[in-house]
């Protein structure tokens, strides 16, 4: 089935789906159009997101480009990556339990750390540095960082912390965690003006040293169950702040994610990937969509 023409697969790392094409295995282009309508629950297949298998660059083993639901292309997932490690397994394109993946947002190194009937099923992935220079992630600010900064959106104000993980974040601290203010408020910070390139939204509430509750809004995709990226991202405000060591167990509505980070900002997420389906795109799909 790997072999066949538009051939994909289904998987979800924490209940965060994707779609995985081969870019060699495709009759179609990733045009905004078409991504929309495939990650579209109606209209197409209905995803979070979608990961394409590219020729690699910078010296790695393989190449992903990952596209939002909305048709955006973003920098780095984390959930993304461990889904496309899998497939990279699963799928005969490795022999190999570690491998590197070249993404906008720099290369990354993954692990198969578990297996279940041959399959991957846990994943490590050495997501890089934590960056909190604000023109590197970027964020329009006077300062070199944007820590602890009052935002007003909405009528409401927050205390903002940017960092990037390879794609931009924006960590708020909070002391009780509301569905219906990440939804009013996300969309209003992604779109933020000092957000140049729009940003990630974490609501994070730490329990303890060692966990952090988080809910999620992705730049391009809305509501998240689950983000990697996000939980580093959180992980590393974390420890800046001096709330957690080395260990964080990150906790989000589809499950939790184990993050390591050390005194150089090395980030390494581990977690759960499970495959739902796999098939082949119809003609009709595919001619549907032609103007």
């Amino acid at each position: 089935m790997a072999g066949k023409k538009n051939f994909f697969v289904k998987s979800h790392g924490l209940g965060n789906d994707y779609l995985v094409f081969d870019q060699e295995g495709v009759t179609f282009p990733f045009d905004r159009e078409t991504i929309i309508r495939l990650c579209d629950v109606h209209y197409g297949i209905g995803s979070d997101g979608i990961l394409v298998k590219v020729p690699a660059w910078e010296g790695a083993d393989f190449g992903l480009r990952i596209y939002n639901p909305d048709g955006s292309e973003a920098e780095k997932s984390g959930n993304g990556l461990r889904i496309f490690a899998k497939y990279l397994f699963d799928y005969g394109h490795t022999q190999s339990s570690s491998f590197s993946v070249s993404t906008p947002g720099g290369v990354v190194h993954a692990e198969i750390v578990e297996r279940k009937n041959k399959k991957a099923s846990q994943v490590k992935v050495a997501m890089g540095k934590a960056v909190f220079n604000a023109a590197d992630i970027p964020v329009a600010v006077d300062t070199p960082e944007c820590v602890d900064k009052e935002i007003e959106v909405g009528g409401k104000k927050f205390l903002i912390n940017c960092v990037s993980v390879g794609n931009p974040h924006c960590v708020i601290l909070t002391r009780e965690l509301k569905q219906e203010e990440v939804m009013t408020y996300g969309p209003l910070l992604e779109n933020h003006p000092l957000f140049p390139h729009r940003i990630n939204v974490q609501f994070a509430m730490p329990v303890s040293a060692s966990r952090v509750d988080i809910l999620i809004w992705e730049r391009g995709a809305g509501y998240t169950l689950a983000s990697g990226s996000s939980s580093c991202a959180v992980a590393a405000v974390m420890k800046k702040k001096g709330l957690i060591g080395e260990e964080v167990d990150i906790h989000m509505p589809g499950g939790m994610l184990h993050i390591a980070i050390d005194n150089h900002w090395n980030i390494h997420m581990t977690g759960p990937v499970e495959e739902i389906a796999s098939g082949i795109l119809s003609d009709e799909f595919l001619i549907s969509g032609k103007k």
